[in-house]
């Protein structure tokens, strides 16, 4: 046997049995291991515990989203566009020739030119509202008269060369209805536009029935 270093048996052979086979001053491996996972655990705990800390708090979400919603989120959906079979069905045939072929109304002799009553009027083919009763004006063309779209993306302007004339056809987006015409000699005041729309396009929801007949969130527009 090698002499002990640091022994008390003073350099002599040490018989101890937990001296045998190790040097002094050594940590076990098992106890390195510990250590070892101890000071990962204790790491881990801070660095998760710091960004715990610095992220935010989630922002508030009861009532936000009635306030942020469109009126109409999911226009797709709301207003689905029909077949030509069930438009055929669900139409006059007057209400069918001015929205699917093109045809123009009378003047003078329809439903809206001389009406103003209060409320919103819709795509006649998929109920899309289109236009407010706040926006017509009486333009004495003999068909209805708006100086503007509730919005204009719910519009398709296009350039219109039929019969021997320049002019902007107006279309429903969803729809693609043929509504009629608009033209710039409307009143200043009112931006100087005139949607000038057969009334066999539209239909009207009367102020008071709108909630009733799903309109409700529409109301807001006419105050």
């Amino acid at each position: 046997m090698s002499p002990c270093e640091g022994c008390s048996c003073g350099g002599g052979s040490c018989h101890t049995p937990q001296e045998e086979g190790r040097k002094p001053g050594r940590v076990p491996w098992l106890m390195l291991v510990l250590l070892c996972f101890i000071g990962f655990a204790v790491l881990f705990a801070q660095l998760f515990g710091k960004k715990a800390q610095a992220a935010p708090p989630p922002p508030p979400t009861q009532g936000v989203q009635e306030m942020s919603q469109p009126i109409n989120p999911d226009p797709a959906q709301r207003f689905p566009v029909k077949s030509q079979e069930e438009l055929k069905q669900q139409l006059t045939p007057l209400q069918y020739a001015v929205t699917q072929q093109g045809d123009t109304e009378c003047p003078f002799m329809n439903e809206y030119d001389a009406h103003f009553a209060p409320g919103i009027y819709v795509d006649i083919t998929t109920g899309e509202p289109l236009f407010l009763s706040t926006d017509k004006f009486n333009s004495g063309c003999g068909w209805p008269a708006f100086s503007k779209p509730i919005d204009p993306k719910l519009i398709e302007e296009i350039r219109d060369t039929s019969h021997g004339m320049i002019r902007t056809e107006v279309r429903s987006a969803l729809g693609d209805a043929h509504l009629g015409h608009v033209f710039t000699d409307g009143p200043q005041e009112l931006g100087g536009l005139r949607y000038c729309i057969n009334s066999a396009s539209l239909r009207f929801i009367p102020q008071a029935e709108m909630d009733k007949e799903g309109y409700g969130d529409y109301l807001k527009l006419l105050d």
